[in-house]
């Protein structure tokens, strides 16, 4: 299965580091952009990207709370379906 934390981490963790990897080398980019939508809220801004890399392509997205506070989930571009149907699901009990 896609591990999109793979190419960020350096595959498996090193001695010591609980996240692998490191610092990124000079210039070196994880992931390639392929589409990006931001969505302003009350109090926080979404941003839902699509993305590529070498283990192919994700979602990401991220929040960012007005006090800077940043999270972000990211899954499977294969994952998609289910997620949006999990939305579709808990809209209809609004």
């Amino acid at each position: 299965m896609f591990d999109p934390m793979a190419e960020l981490t350096g595959g498996a963790p090193q001695s010591g580091d609980s996240f692998g990897g490191g610092a990124p080398a000079a210039g070196r980019q994880f992931a390639d952009e392929i589409h990006s939508i931001t969505i302003h809220a009350r109090q926080r801004t979404f941003y839902v990207d699509l993305k590529q890399s070498g283990n192919g392509k994700f979602i990401k997205i991220s929040e960012k709370s007005r006090g800077g506070r940043k999270t972000t989930i990211m899954f499977d571009s294969e994952d998609l379906d289910p997620m949006i149907a999990a939305l579709q699901e808990v809209k209809t009990k609004i």
